[in-house]
């Protein structure tokens, strides 16, 4: 069989980023990493270089899977530009967690979520735990998702980078417990990566206030003729480059940021959050600061698109302008070259009939000396025929220095 290329790849891919099944009493520790692309290979190598007792049962280039000592899971996620990490240990791991712990921590990338999350039976039992969680009360987030399951967090860092989730399963086992937790953990992963692009905004938000500036002055300088084009024509490109710098900073981002929310959006709809009075719901939490960092990051999309399309018109208007001007230049040239012609054509004529009286004078005056030298010889009045001859010889001349003129223009074509 002739396979494409990519068919395995593919299918491979449908298969991917699945938990193992989720009982409770139990401990996840995730760590979302951003990883440069110069630290993948170093990052796989130590996947799949596994500590003393750990073991690997599944390995594809975007996801690992195995075991470590101490009975404890763990899955690796390669994304575009992150890598999440995951432990599931049992409740009573212990040293061996803070172990696994300490190995995952020590993987290359920057940590941008790092959570440890306590699932329990019930509400009962998470009661219990609720004090040692020392969570912010005035912050704290509770509500029923995915069905019965409790969670109660307040989404803050804690003393060792963690931030906690305390999680009561009510019933939920296995596969549907594992899928509503790697949800709710996908939500705030997706979350924390939508919010990336909310201080790029924030950074590049004066520059595009500079640009603005720039190309308000530049529009009044416009107006103005005693501004040179040259003068405007450096500006313009300065604000330009300006601009696309600020574009190509900020674009990817931004596009990232609009991508992941809809993500956000996505899981916290299959959640399904149900309130719970006296407290903070998943959906008000998330709705209260995320949605306005989005439309933050949307709006400064808009207006950087704005102002590239303002610094467009600019340039077509100081094109238009350069070009009117050399229009109004060449027409200048046009009609001084016709106003030369002109004069050159009537300075010819003149030239022309000044020629015809010289060379008619020399010709009447060379015929007159051929007459008085007849007149002895044939009795005639050599001063009368030369008076009658001169009108005649002007008219020859003037004919003739024409149809000379004629034939030369007519060559010339």
């Amino acid at each position: 069989m002739h396979e494409h290329e990519w068919r395995r790849q593919i299918v491979s891919e449908m298969h991917l980023r699945r938990w193992p099944q989720i009982h409770a009493p139990m401990l996840v520790v995730q760590l979302v990493r951003l990883v440069d692309n110069t630290d993948r290979d170093a990052e796989w190598a130590a996947w799949r270089a596994m500590p003393e007792g750990g073991m690997v049962r599944r390995a594809y280039r975007r996801h690992v899977s195995g075991n470590l000592a101490g009975g404890i899971d763990f899955t690796w996620e390669r994304h575009s530009e992150a890598s999440t990490h995951t432990l599931f240990a049992p409740a009573d791991a212990g040293e061996a967690l803070e172990a696994a712990v300490a190995w995952m921590e020590s993987l290359p990338g920057a940590t941008l979520r790092a959570t440890r999350i306590a699932i329990v039976p019930d509400d009962e039992a998470a009661a219990q735990m609720l004090p040692a969680m020392a969570f912010d009360h005035e912050e704290l987030v509770s509500c029923h998702v995915a069905g019965p399951m409790r969670i109660w967090s307040d989404f803050r860092i804690g003393d060792q980078g963690y931030g906690q989730l305390l999680i009561a399963a009510n019933g939920l086992d296995g596969g549907p417990l594992s899928r509503a937790v790697q949800r709710m953990q996908e939500l705030g992963n997706y979350r924390n990566l939508a919010l990336i692009g909310l201080p790029v905004a924030r950074a590049a938000w004066p520059r595009l206030d500079e640009a603005e500036s720039g190309l308000r002055e530049l529009g009044e300088s416009l107006n103005r003729a005693d501004v040179r084009d040259d003068d405007l024509m450096t500006q313009l490109s300065a604000l330009s480059l300006e601009i696309a710098a600020v574009a190509s900073s900020t674009d990817y981002r931004m596009g990232a940021t609009a991508a992941y929310a809809l993500l956000v959006d996505e899981r916290l709809h299959e959640l399904a959050p149900t309130p719970i009075p006296g407290f903070i719901s998943l959906s008000e939490f998330t709705q209260r600061r995320f949605l306005p960092a989005v439309r933050t990051c949307a709006a400064f999309s808009a207006r950087e698109r704005q102002v590239a399309a303002r610094a467009s018109q600019f340039t077509s208007l100081l094109r238009t302008r350069i070009e009117t001007r050399i229009e109004n230049q060449n027409g200048a040239l046009l009609a001084s070259l016709e106003r030369s012609a002109t004069h050159q054509l009537r300075l010819q004529h003149l030239v022309e009939g000044l020629s015809v009286v010289g060379i008619s004078y020399y010709a009447t005056a060379l015929i007159g000396h051929v007459l008085e030298g007849g007149e002895s010889l044939v009795h005639f009045d050599a001063r009368l025929a030369i008076g009658v001859l001169t009108p005649i010889v002007i008219a020859a001349t003037w004919l003739g220095l024409g149809r000379a003129r004629k034939r030369l223009l007519e060559g010339g074509h």
